[in-house]
């Protein structure tokens, strides 16, 4: 039982550090998209707004990726639960678990990125870009 035990926590680690890296990245799309809008209040070309779709995009497939990484380990760690103690490995492939579905659905970077959590916030926050665009645009027609 005692292998068992040393494997699920591996596992539980990973699944942590997945967690973990999603907070940070969220963080740094915040930060850095905000750091763009603010530089396009002052005397930088208006243009220079568009910068901060590749950061949040980039953040955006990122963080899908963490999740994604994460519902792996997930259903590993449940595999590894359902196993003998024998059968205990020390794995950490996730290769065994990649047709396991999620949900009913399968788990793929694709669903992951469009999960209710990562697409609310990354969508959230790409809105805010068109948003500001939007009232950038309006206000320099009504002050011409």
């Amino acid at each position: 039982m005692e292998n068992k035990i040393k494997h699920l926590e591996m596992i539980q680690s990973v699944i942590e550090r997945m967690g973990n890296y999603s907070f940070l990245i969220k963080g740094w799309s915040v930060t850095l998209v905000a750091a763009i809008i603010a530089l396009t209040s002052r005397d930088i070309p208006k243009l220079f707004i568009l910068l901060a779709f590749f950061p949040a995009l980039i953040f955006w497939f990122l963080d899908g990726f963490y999740l994604w990484q994460e519902r792996l380990f997930r259903s590993l760690y449940n595999q590894v639960c359902k196993a003998k103690e024998n059968e205990v490995d020390f794995s950490m492939d996730t290769t065994g678990v990649l047709k396991e579905k999620v949900c009913g659905k399968p788990n793929t970077w694709i669903r992951a990125m469009f999960s209710r959590s990562v697409f609310t916030f990354h969508g959230g926050i790409i809105s805010a870009i068109i948003a500001f665009i939007i009232i950038v645009l309006l206000a320099s027609y009504l002050i011409v």
